[in-house]
């Protein structure tokens, strides 16, 4: 398979006895495997060393290496690290594999290098038990404090029914209270200074403010914050497990539960991983449809945004109108998918149906029915003293530490820097469709703010142009391992019938490989990262999503703030704690 060796290349010459092999896969990004007592100066190289760099950690993840069967020419390792790094200058990716042996894997810790690495690794450790040298504060991050084991591991449950039952005795509830309790010592705070003592404040678990099951504590001076600490993980259902456990097909429904305002979006990047895994390409009338859907559910995303946005700085009234023109958008969903919130209507190859009589009218109504209602809305919430008072140079971030810390999506264009995967790296006939990519220059929440009401304008045009131009033909593909077949094509004769029973039940076998698809969902850059081991089961299922390196960021940006403007960050920048914790 054809890849773009210069990087490789470069690796290879500058550091021949750190790089171990490289590896051809699906998606063709350029992969290297790492020496561990070297990857540190490779990572570095590639960050800093290297003509256009790779500056950003798109993202790191592990792989439990142990029971798989498919792994021709690649190094022998019981479980393997591995980063993946972006760069814009070049467009294109790179990945580094660590190959671990031993029982307590590790290696050297990556936060001296990207700040973003924190959580990552933090991630890593709970999930696989791999340790991270140098890390500053290595403890698990989405199980709770007292879990045992690493549920990623390939030998921990995956079904309650393989665990026994769960049972809450005095001695393990005063367990799991005295572990909730917060000791400053233990990140490093100060309790007191010589004037002053700080409090320490719980924001959350259970606030509105915080959209969800989410825990800061701040360190406060005053009202002033000198410090915040994310405690997330309440909203963790092991969705990458799941991914592990379910068949290719039956697992699409469960990918509209992660990022759970943007519905077909999680379908979208889900199968797309898939077919480039299989080989296969949706004919261009399934393309049109997936773009026309996935560009309504940014609309109905966008408004849900706007509208809690508003309602966390005062503002009462948007989000009534904004979830009711949201219900208009669930009224195509409805009458296209049979589903509104929650479709789970794509499939791979295409999507489940073809598009009903009337479809057309439906969305050209609403064409016409939601620019003079964001008419209005610009008047109530983006021209409003007060809204302006609360947002303009608050939460400010740099285009330079947007990069560091792994910062996609609107929030990175609201920083000046034009990148959309969809005009980038075009997929689904994205190529075929204009639109502008809205940028602003302050990277504060009015900007976050100015960058995604504009986006709902330009993802009408791309609706628009859907309507206008539907392609005829084909809603899926005809590739045999597209699930599940079209149902003209069961009846004819048994072998036909006892393949549609197989690929409904069953699914289809994935060939061995492994592929990353990343595309712009709503809340930034959502991709997957899958591993077939040559079964009708994912292998590895590592899902990146956008909220995760947001959040992270969200104690650098309230250092100095006062507590009402972290209401004010955390509503800019449109996180989900599914999305968060998968």
């Amino acid at each position: 398979m054809a890849q773009n060796h210069s990087i490789i290349d470069d690796l290879k010459k500058t550091f021949p006895e750190a790089v171990i092999a490289t590896q051809d896969t699906q998606d063709e990004i350029p992969t290297v495997w790492a020496a561990k007592d070297r990857v540190s100066d490779v990572l570095r190289r590639l960050k800093t060393g290297v003509e256009r760099p790779y500056r950003m950690l798109y993202d790191l993840t592990a792989i439990d290496e142990r029971p798989r069967a498919h792994r021709q020419g690649q190094p022998d390792s019981r479980f393997t690290v591995v980063y993946h790094l972006l760069s814009f200058d070049r467009n294109e990716d790179v990945r580094i594999k660590v190959p671990l042996t031993g029982e307590s894997p590790s290696l050297p810790s990556m936060t001296g290098l990207w700040p973003s690495a924190n959580w990552y690794e933090r991630e890593a450790w709970d999930m696989f038990g791999i340790a991270f040298d140098g890390h500053p504060h290595l403890q698990r991050i989405l199980m709770p404090p007292t879990w045992h084991g690493h549920p990623l591991r390939k030998d921990h449950p995956a079904r309650a029914t393989e665990m026994g039952p769960f049972r809450l005795s005095e001695e393990k509830e005063e367990a799991e209270q005295k572990a909730l309790q917060f000791r400053p010592e233990d990140w490093g705070m100060k309790r007191r200074e010589e004037d002053s003592d700080f409090m320490f404040l719980n924001l959350g678990p259970q606030h509105p403010g915080t959209h969800g099951l989410l825990r800061i504590i701040l360190q406060l001076d005053g009202e002033e914050i000198v410090d915040a600490v994310l405690d997330i993980g309440y909203h963790h259902r092991g969705a990458e497990k799941m991914g592990e456990r379910q068949t290719w097909h039956t697992y699409i429904p469960y990918t509209d539960r992660v990022d759970y305002f943007g519905g077909v979006i999680n379908n979208l990047a889900y199968c797309l991983a898939v077919e480039k895994l299989a080989g296969i390409e949706a004919p261009e009338r399934a393309q049109t449809i997936r773009v026309m859907m996935t560009e309504l559910f940014r609309i109905a995303n966008h408004l849900i945004w706007y509208g809690t946005f508003a309602q966390d700085v005062g503002a009462l009234s948007p989000v009534f109108y904004m979830f009711t023109d949201r219900e208009r958008i669930f009224d195509i969903v409805e009458a296209v998918c049979g589903g509104r919130m929650h479709p789970g209507w794509f499939r791979i190859g295409g999507v489940a149906q073809d598009l009903p009589k009337g479809w057309d009218r439906l969305v050209r109504d609403f064409l016409k029915y939601l620019p003079p209602r964001l008419k209005e809305y610009d008047t109530i919430v983006m021209k409003n003293r007060i809204f302006k008072a609360r947002t303009k140079g608050v939460g400010v971030y740099t285009l330079d530490e947007a990069v560091e810390w792994g910062v996609t999506g609107p929030g990175l264009r609201a920083c000046g820097l034009e990148w959309d995967f969809r005009k980038k790296r075009p997929y689904s006939g994205y190529e075929n469709f204009e639109f502008d990519i809205p940028t602003a220059t302050r990277g504060d929440c009015y900007d976050r703010g100015v960058v995604r009401v504009e986006e709902i304008r330009q993802s009408l045009r791309i609706v628009e142009q859907c309507v206008n131009n539907m392609p005829a033909g084909p809603y899926k593909s005809d590739h045999p391992l597209a699930t599940p077949p079209r149902k003209e094509r069961t009846m004819k004769d048994i072998e036909t019938l006892i393949t549609h029973f197989l690929g409904v039940s069953w699914g289809p076998v994935i060939p061995p490989g492994e592929a990353f698809m990343g595309i712009e969902a709503a809340k930034g850059n959502n991709g997957y990262y899958l591993i077939s081991d040559g079964s009708t089961v994912s292998y590895r299922t590592r899902i990146r999503t956008p909220s995760f390196p947001h959040m992270q960021m969200v104690p650098k940006i309230s250092k100095g703030l006062m507590i009402a403007d972290l209401m004010a960050i955390l509503g800019s920048i449109d996180f989900i704690l599914a999305d968060l914790d998968r």
